[in-house]
């Protein structure tokens, strides 16, 4: 298999895989090694989308938890995003990758705002988007902004990296070695299992608009491209 199975996808990143094993702030090796990957795929023809989260940076749910404002923490994590929206484009541009960063809470001498005809206008000229600031309202995961564009852009797939497992599981693989890990699921399995993966706004959103779902390990140099060209990696996650 020599040619992409997709032509136009939403790969979702967590600020946990852009910090690699330092588990804070950006990975200035991981980031090329991304940078490197999308590059690859793109230059297979694919229309590449990318969502990032702002966990490496900051995560609103849990300040939230300890007292803080929850919708003052959660703007907070959308400008977490956007710092690595901004850093991934640096390192794609570098590579001579054309790129374009799109922000729900506007910001324009950083950025451009997200309009959903012009994002879909650069994929067709064969730029990467990357989505950054979230759905650009609390409450909301970055996992619900990844359905949720994908939706809106009519992507084939959601490609979920993330940067310490490689599939689902039905534990967690770091602490129990003998969790199950699944080739397959359904979103339904998916929310009664409560398996944690992308919370159930995302996962419901996935299932109701039927957009499939791969779950695969980042940080393994290579692996993007093994999902754009069809192989069997990680978990498939599907609609029924």
């Amino acid at each position: 298999m020599n040619k992409p199975v997709f032509k136009r996808v939403v790969l979702k990143l967590s600020g946990e895989a852009l910090a690699g094993d330092k588990g804070f702030g950006i990975d200035s090796d991981v980031l090329r090694d991304i940078a490197a990957q999308v590059e690859e795929i793109h230059k297979m023809g694919v229309e590449v989308a990318i969502v990032v989260g702002g966990g490496n940076i900051w995560r609103g749910a849990p300040a939230g938890e300890k007292g803080m404002d929850r919708a003052t923490a959660d703007y907070m994590g959308m400008l977490a995003t956007v710092l690595n929206a901004l850093a991934l484009q640096d390192a794609l541009e570098q590579r001579n990758v054309d790129t374009r960063v799109q922000t729900a809470v506007e910001m324009r001498q950083v950025a451009e705002p997200y309009i959903r005809r012009r994002a879909i206008r650069h994929l067709e000229k064969g730029r990467v988007v990357i989505f950054a600031g979230g759905t650009g309202n609390p409450y909301f995961s970055t996992d619900t902004t990844a359905a949720l564009r994908a939706a809106e852009i009519e992507a084939e797939v959601i490609l979920l990296a993330k940067g310490k497992v490689d599939a689902v599981y039905d534990d967690d693989p770091l602490t129990n070695p003998r969790a199950t890990r699944f080739s397959e699921l359904t979103y339904i399995d998916l929310i009664y299992r409560g398996l944690g993966v992308m919370d159930s706004t995302a996962a419901s959103l996935c299932m109701d608009n039927r957009i499939p779902l791969i779950v695969f390990g980042l940080n393994k140099s290579g692996n993007i491209k093994r999902v754009i060209l069809g192989e069997k990696i990680g978990t498939f996650v599907k609609g029924e």
